[in-house]
C-alpha cells in the first residue's frame, strides 16, 4: 500500500507498511498510476512504457523503472503488511499512565468545553487528598514492573486544587525508590491562578505542561471567558511568559490552542504565540457537534487543508532563518517512528491508560469522564473491570474496517476512541472529520521534513 501526493515542488510516496518516504521525479511518480501493490516485475510493462513513452525518453523511463525496482526489492515501495498477524494477538497489559482529575470545577466556562465547562455534566467537585493518594497506590499496584509512570493533573482546573496536587507529588516521590518506580508528571491549566509559587513547584516538579491559550486576544476572548463573561487572555498570558522564561531545557511545556469556525485562520494565532515567545506550540482542531455554531464542518476542510498548508510553509521560512519552532502536529518521526504496538492501538485508553475521577472512579480515558455506562471500577476499592481492560486492549487499526486500509493508519492509530464513540456512535469507526484533517497534517508534516532536508 502506498500514498502518492504532490505539496509544493515535491512529489512525496509514503509506503505504508515499511514506513518509507520517498520523493520521486516526475517519470518514477507517473509511473506508479500502472504498477500494481501485488507485483512490480523485473521487465517494465509494456503498457505502462507504451503511454508513457510520448512524455518521455526510453531510457529516463528505464531508469525510472529501475528505481522503483530497487525500492520493491528493498522492501521500501509496495512491502508487505507485517503487523496484522499480530493484531489478534495484543493482550492487557500493565497501567503506564493516569489522568487525575484533580478539579472537577473551573473558574472558566469555555464555551466549546468537552468536560461541559468544567464539572463533566456533574457536581463541582475537588479531589480529596486521600482520592489521590489512593489513585497513586492503584497505579504502583497496576503498573506490575513497570518502572516509568505518568500522572497528568487535570480537570476543570488543577490549580484549583494545588495543595492536593502538591500532596500528591510528594506522596508519588516518597514511594519512588521503595518500588522501583520513576513519577514523570504533567500539569494542563488555563493559568488564571498562576502565581511565583505555583510556577516555581511546576517548573521544578512537572515534566511537561500544557499551557492553554487560543492565541490572538480577540480570538481567545470569544470562547475562553470568564463566569461572568469577561475574558482571560490579559490576566494569563504574562503568567505563561513568566512560566516558560523559567523553564530548564530538559523540561517540555506546550502552549495549546483550539482553533473553531471563528479562527480558520489559525496560522495567525500561532504567528501571535510566537510573537509572545512561546516556541512549543499545539492547536488542535475543535471536536464538537456539528450544528454548533462554532464546530469545524465538512465544508470547511478545503480552507482548513489550505491553512495547514500556509501553515507548513510559515515553518520552512523560519527554520531556514533560524527561528524555528515545533507544531505539535508535525512532529512525526520518519526514521523509526513508534513502536508496533504503538503504531496499531495508539494511545492504549482504558488499557495502559486510565482517568480517575474526584471520587475515586475509573474511567478509559478524560473524555469518556461523566458517562456512567463507561465506569471501569474505583481506587478507594481497588476495583478494575479487566473484561472491559481486555475490550480497549484489542482495539487497533485492524478492529477499525475504516482504517485497515488507510495509508495513514499507522501514524493516527485509528484516531481518538472517545471522539469515534461520541461523534461516531462507535469505538471502531472513526471521526470523519478528525480523520481528515489527521492525513492532511500528516501530508504537510512529511514535507515540511522533505523541505528542511533539501536546503541541507
Amino acid at each position: 500500500m502506498i500514498h502518492k501526493y504532490a505539496l509544493n515542488e515535491y512529489k512525496i510516496v509514503l509506503d505504508t507498511n515499511s514506513g518509507a518516504v520517498h520523493l520521486f521525479g516526475e517519470a518514477p511518480y507517473e509511473m506508479l498510476d500502472y504498477l500494481d501493490e501485488d507485483n512490480v516485475p523485473e521487465n517494465p510493462p509494456e503498457a505502462m512504457m507504451n503511454a508513457m513513452k510520448g512524455r518521455y525518453s526510453e531510457n529516463v523511463l528505464l531508469e525510472a523503472y529501475g528505481e522503483i525496482r530497487e525500492l520493491y526489492q528493498k522492501g521500501q515501495l509496495f512491502s508487505p503488511d507485517g503487523y496484522e498477524k499480530f493484531a489478534s494477538m495484543l493482550q492487557g497489559a500493565p497501567i503506564k499512565s493516569m489522568c487525575l482529575n484533580i478539579a472537577h470545577d473551573c473558574n472558566l466556562r469555555c464555551e466549546y468545553c468537552f468536560a461541559a465547562q468544567g464539572d463533566f455534566g456533574g457536581a463541582r467537585m475537588l479531589m480529596p487528598f486521600e482520592v489521590a493518594k489512593s489513585a497513586i497506590n492503584f497505579l504502583i499496584e497496576k503498573s506490575a514492573k513497570r518502572h516509568n509512570l505518568e500522572v497528568d493533573f487535570f480537570g476543570g482546573e488543577p490549580l484549583m486544587n494545588f495543595d492536593v496536587v502538591k500532596q500528591t507529588v510528594q506522596y508519588a516521590r516518597s514511594l519512588e525508590k521503595a518500588h522501583g518506580k520513576n513519577f514523570r508528571f504533567t500539569i494542563t491549566t488555563n493559568g488564571i491562578l498562576l502565581d511565583d509559587d505555583k510556577i516555581d513547584f511546576i517548573n521544578r516538579e512537572m515534566s511537561n505542561c500544557i499551557l492553554s491559550l487560543d492565541g490572538r486576544k480577540s480570538v481567545n476572548d470569544r470562547l475562553r471567558v470568564r463566569a461572568d463573561g469577561s475574558g482571560s487572555y490579559d490576566s494569563i498570558v504574562p503568567k505563561f511568559q513568566k512560566l516558560v522564561a523559567g523553564r530548564s531545557r530538559d523540561r517540555d511545556y506546550y502552549v495549546r490552542g483550539t482553533f473553531t469556525k471563528y479562527n480558520l485562520d489559525f496560522t495567525k494565532d500561532i504567528q501571535h504565540m510566537l510573537d509572545l515567545g512561546f516556541r512549543e506550540i499545539s492547536m488542535e482542531p475543535v471536536v464538537s457537534d456539528e450544528r454548533l455554531d462554532y464546530s469545524v464542518k465538512e465544508e470547511d476542510l478545503p480552507k482548513i487543508f489550505e491553512e495547514y498548508e500556509t501553515l507548513s510553509n510559515l515553518i520552512i521560512q523560519r527554520r531556514k532563518k533560524g527561528r524555528g519552532f515545533d507544531f505539535y502536529h508535525f512532529m512525526i518521526d520518519l526514521n523509526q517512528g513508534p513502536c508496533a504496538i504503538r503504531r496499531l492501538r495508539g494511545c492504549s485508553c482504558g488499557n495502559e491508560y486510565v482517568a480517575i475521577t474526584p471520587t475515586g472512579d475509573i474511567y478509559p480515558c478524560h473524555q469518556f469522564v461523566g458517562h456512567e455506562e463507561w465506569k471501569m471500577g474505583n481506587v478507594l476499592d481497588g476495583t478494575l473491570d479487566l473484561k472491559e481492560k481486555n475490550r480497549f486492549s484489542l482495539i487497533n487499526v485492524y478492529s477499525k474496517p475504516e482504517c485497515r486500509n488507510c495509508w495513514a493508519k499507522f501514524y493516527c492509530s485509528g484516531g481518538c476512541n472517545a471522539n469515534n464513540w461520541q461523534y461516531e456512535g462507535d469505538l471502531c469507526k472513526p471521526h470523519s472529520i478528525t480523520c481528515a484533517l489527521e492525513k492532511k497534517r500528516l501530508e504537510c508534516a512529511i514535507m515540511v521534513q522533505a523541505a528542511l532536508a533539501d536546503q541541507h
